[in-house]
């Protein structure tokens, strides 16, 4: 970085500021929770100034806001849009998360503001409703006889386990997985057609990219 492209007290300046800021903030929120990083410490990560920072965002509830949004804004694609698992495979594939993941950021953000008018509490409630609508969506293809019922009970298995694993430094998404293969094949009817690789359960399916849940 040459000298022009820094400002006082070597700070860096100019084009990218906005995803500096974005980043320090999804490094530091994850790491140390929202309510514990000030400005002064995202922007000295982030190498601006404040003057900068105001610039991009009004104030930190929307840079926080935004911080949500950048996780998974199309609901986890790497498991709903593949097409070489089945339904049923799509829907266990969920709860195959490394167990390396940070806490769901989204309930992350929820239990730490303690403001369902917030703009972040608003992105995690339309988050959190997306997820349980695809997972209906994949339940009905799956065929499921409610699909909705099937979707609002994973989506809460996801969340607990999520939240589990955080309060108890422990694996629980293998147990939640069994618990969901439960679920499932006591939602769809025997009769429904099922293709020969449905029996092999996650097998072969690909862990959920960290992020969201």
């Amino acid at each position: 970085m040459t000298e022009l492209e820094k400002g006082p007290q070597g700070r860096r300046r100019g084009r990218g500021a906005r995803e500096r800021i974005l980043s320090a903030s999804q490094q530091l929120f994850r790491e140390q929770g929202i309510n514990r990083t000030g400005m002064d410490q995202l922007c000295a990560v982030a190498q601006v100034s404040k003057h900068t920072a105001y610039q991009h965002f009004a104030g930190k509830d929307e840079l926080v806001a935004e911080y949500l949004r950048r996780f998974d804004p199309d609901v986890l694609p790497g498991v709903f849009d593949r097409t070489d698992l089945t339904p049923r495979e799509r829907l266990l594939a969920v709860f195959d998360v490394p167990a390396s993941t940070p806490l769901c950021p989204y309930i992350g953000a929820a239990v730490e503001l303690h403001d369902p008018g917030h703009p972040a509490s608003e992105c995690a409630r339309d988050y959190k409703k997306a997820i349980a609508a695809r997972l209906a969506e994949t339940a009905r293809e799956a065929g499921a006889t409610n699909p909705e019922q099937l979707g609002e009970q994973l989506a809460l298995l996801i969340d607990g386990a999520s939240a589990r694993t955080r309060v108890l430094d422990s694996e629980c998404f293998p147990t939640a997985a069994a618990i969901a293969s439960v679920l499932i094949d006591n939602a769809i009817p025997a009769s429904s057609p099922r293709q020969p690789s449905d029996d092999r359960g996650t097998t072969g399916s690909a862990p959920v990219p960290a992020g969201g849940h």
